[in-house]
């Protein structure tokens, strides 16, 4: 379960323990076990599998969005979800199932300050870069980084869903002060929405590296383990922001860290640079305001 020693460095906040009582917190949902299931079962053929996914159309949709995005690299278009198994792999798709699961979990109204579209754009672009630059630079499980891509502000679906008054105002801090929302998470509540994502992360056990991407992925030098996939998902976050993708507020300003550089192996900070201008056109041509 939670590990109080492990957020991010900030002092503990009663905010975690409130996480802790809300008795309508999400629980881990039922398509995500039953996948599980099967793909514990070595006999599971993909036309099982979609048949278990298929029962959730909203799922199959999202899914088949995700797989089509030329960002996410795939070679021709994904038009079903039993190909879409085959091509992407069962634990692909079955880390896409756990990340969309998650959001539709977490479904919450729109507010004055809060656009659902905005937030899932966001999200799916980080995503899908994520997985591009790790199949660029060579990172094995570019499907892990997907999902930690997807997955990464999900603290702050959490704040605007169950702490909305603290959201409406760190908002309000934030226009105010013209601090950082960061900054603002930290005065308002003493935490920030990694430590909340990372808190609903290890309720719902997910792997560690996925926990470690979302908690520390404003930071990745602060990252224990897998520095590799973190510095991964920073950097997509830091593209959509430097390339008006989205228009997702909560990221304005983010700044990047140049500790990527080695945990990512770039060189030094003109390849990095001429790294991230190599996607400007991408950004352009893919994820048109």
């Amino acid at each position: 379960m939670y590990n109080d020693n492990y957020v991010a460095g900030y002092q503990k906040s009663s905010y975690l323990d409130n996480l802790q009582s809300i008795r309508n917190l999400p629980s881990e949902p039922v398509v995500i076990m039953e996948v599980q299931r099967l793909l514990d079962n070595p006999m599971t053929s993909a036309s099982e599998l979609a048949a278990t996914i298929s029962k959730d159309q909203g799922m199959v949709a999202k899914i088949l969005t995700a797989a089509n995005s030329t960002l996410y690299g795939l070679p021709r278009k994904v038009s079903t979800i039993e190909f879409a198994i085959v091509i992407l792999g069962f634990e692909n798709v079955k880390n896409i199932i756990v990340a969309l699961s998650m959001f539709e979990k977490l479904n919450s109204k729109a507010d004055k300050n809060w656009n659902r579209k905005k937030y899932w754009t966001h999200s799916l672009a980080t995503a899908a870069t994520s997985k591009r630059i790790a199949d660029e630079l060579g990172y094995l499980k570019s499907g892990e980084a997907f999902t930690a891509g997807l997955l990464h502000d999900l603290g702050v679906s959490i704040i605007q869903r169950y702490f909305n008054n603290e959201f409406q105002s760190i908002n309000k801090l934030v226009n105010e002060k013209q601090v950082t929302y960061l900054e603002a998470e930290k005065e308002i509540m003493k935490i920030t929405h990694q430590d909340i994502g990372y808190f609903l992360g290890d309720k719902w056990n997910l792997p560690k590296s996925l926990n470690e991407a979302i908690l520390n992925h404003h930071n990745p030098a602060n990252t224990q383990e897998n520095k590799a996939l973190t510095s991964i998902v920073h950097l997509a976050d830091y593209m959509t922001e430097k390339f008006d993708t989205g228009n997702f507020v909560w990221d304005k300003n983010i700044q990047l860290d140049y500790s990527i550089i080695d945990f990512l192996k770039l060189g030094d900070e003109r390849y990095l640079n001429e790294f991230l201008e190599s996607y400007r056109g991408i950004f352009k041509t893919i994820w048109k305001q």
